[in-house]
């Protein structure tokens, strides 16, 4: 398959969460560009093809390529930044870079809304009359705004709060 961020021909995709947009919206990019475009200084070498690929219509694609674009320091991604042409929508969410999180998981990685962790002890729910179980998946969870220490997600039909000091990030 080809890379349609970076262009590059045979490279694995992997899929890659686009926050910000849609729920669940993400976008099947190569390995190189999920980890470039996760920095704050990608290597401007590596998206030269995005003169052709920011063109894409897909508004995950188009998200990442005017947030790498913006990133990058070099005269060339200025222009192309100028060029690249969003409807309203896609530019609200390309702009909408949502900031770290102070919730993190048991081994302090960030976590996000939508995110899927796996719980890592078993945890008694006052009040449901059940025990989640360890290794129990909670997809899609809710940051607590007020309480980094919190998160929301749905075990067994029940709508719950966890510590984050229990879960892990998958």
């Amino acid at each position: 398959m080809t890379c349609p961020l970076c262009a590059t021909a045979n490279a694995p995709l992997t899929q890659t969460p686009v926050p910000g947009g849609p729920a669940d919206a993400s976008a099947e990019i190569c390995v190189p560009c999920a980890e470039q475009t996760a920095s704050d200084t990608p290597d401007p070498a590596h998206f030269r093809a995005l003169a052709s690929t920011m063109w894409s219509e897909d508004p995950a694609i188009q998200v990442l390529a005017a947030r790498t674009l913006a990133k990058i320091p070099e005269p060339w991604a200025r222009d192309l930044a100028e060029q690249l042409y969003l409807d309203d929508e896609t530019r609200a969410w390309a702009e909408n870079v949502p900031q770290p999180s102070a919730h993190r998981d048991s081994n302090g990685v960030p976590l996000v809304s939508g995110d899927t962790v796996v719980l890592i002890k078993d945890l008694t729910v006052k009040g449901a009359g059940f025990t989640a179980k360890r290794g129990t998946a909670v997809h899609r969870i809710s940051l607590v705004a007020d309480n980094p220490a919190h998160i929301e997600g749905r075990v067994e039909g029940q709508r719950i709060v966890i510590l984050t000091e229990f879960v892990k990030k998958r």
